[in-house]
C-alpha cells in the first residue's frame, strides 16, 4: 500500500470503515448463500473468489497503523450466533475435498503439517467477522475496526489464507488436469503425519471425476 493511499485512509477514516464493513458483509452473505447448497457446482470457485476479496480487506487492515478503541474494555456484543449449522452444511457440500494439510506457522523450523477442514475454517472466519460486525452495527466503529484488525492478525487472516491455498490448489488440479489420488482420508483427529509422500497422499479422498463434477470446473473439450 502506497504512502499516498495510507495518507488518504488517515484523512478519510469513515470511508475506510465503510469499505471494510462492506467487504466483511459481502463475505458473510456469500458464505451463507453457498452453505444453502443451491449451486454445489459453483461452491469451490465461488469460495475461492470470496476469500480472495476478503483477504484484500485483511491486507488493508494489516497495513494500517493500529486502531485504538474508544473504550478500555470491550463492550458486550451479546450472545454469539451459532455457526454449527453452517459448518455442517459446508462440510456436507465440500465432503470430497473438505480436509487438507496445512503448516501452521511457516517461520517455525520443521513445523509438521496438520489436518484442517475448509468448513471449519469458514465457520471460524464467519464467527470472527460477525463479532466485529456487531460492534459496527451498534455504532462502535473504532471497536469494530480494532477487532477486525486484531483478529485478522491473530486468527481469521491465517485461517483464510490457509483455506484459500487449499481451494486454489483444488481449482489448479482440475484446470491443469492433475487429479489427486484416491486414498484414505487424512485423520483430522490425530493429525498424525509421517513422511512427505504420505502427507501428500492423505490430503484428500479425491478422484478426478469427483473434483470435476461438484466444482463445475470441467475442462472444455
Amino acid at each position: 500500500m502506497s504512502e499516498a493511499t495510507l495518507n488518504s485512509i488517515k484523512e478519510n477514516p469513515d470511508e475506510f470503515s465503510v469499505q471494510i464493513s462492506d467487504q466483511v458483509e459481502s463475505f458473510l452473505v456469500s458464505v451463507a448463500e453457498v452453505a444453502k447448497g443451491d449451486d454445489p457446482d459453483s461452491a469451490v470457485p465461488y469460495l475461492l473468489l470470496e476469500l480472495s476479496q476478503l483477504l484484500l480487506a485483511g491486507g488493508r487492515l494489516g497495513a494500517h497503523e493500529d486502531f485504538v478503541p474508544d473504550e478500555r474494555y470491550e463492550p458486550d456484543t451479546g450472545p454469539e450466533a451459532d455457526v454449527d449449522e453452517m459448518r455442517l452444511k459446508l462440510a456436507a457440500l465440500l465432503e470430497p475435498v473438505d480436509v487438507y494439510s496445512e503448516v501452521f506457522d511457516p517461520y517455525v523450523p520443521r513445523t509438521a503439517p496438520v489436518a484442517c477442514r475448509i468448513s471449519d475454517d469458514l465457520a471460524d472466519i464467519v464467527t470472527d467477522l460477525r463479532h466485529g460486525m456487531a460492534h459496527y452495527r451498534a455504532g462502535r466503529i473504532s471497536e469494530a475496526l480494532w477487532w477486525w484488525q486484531f483478529s485478522y492478525l491473530s486468527n481469521w487472516g491465517p485461517t483464510a489464507s490457509a483455506a484459500l491455498r487449499a481451494l486454489q490448489s483444488l481449482v489448479a488440479h482440475v484446470r491443469l488436469d492433475t487429479p489427486l489420488d484416491e486414498l484414505d482420508g487424512l485423520d483430522i483427529d490425530s493429525n498424525a503425519t509421517s513422511d512427505d509422500g504420505e502427507l501428500e497422499a492423505e490430503a484428500g479422498k479425491v478422484m478426478a471425476a469427483e473434483i470435476g463434477l461438484p466444482l463445475g470446473l470441467q475442462q472444455r473439450s
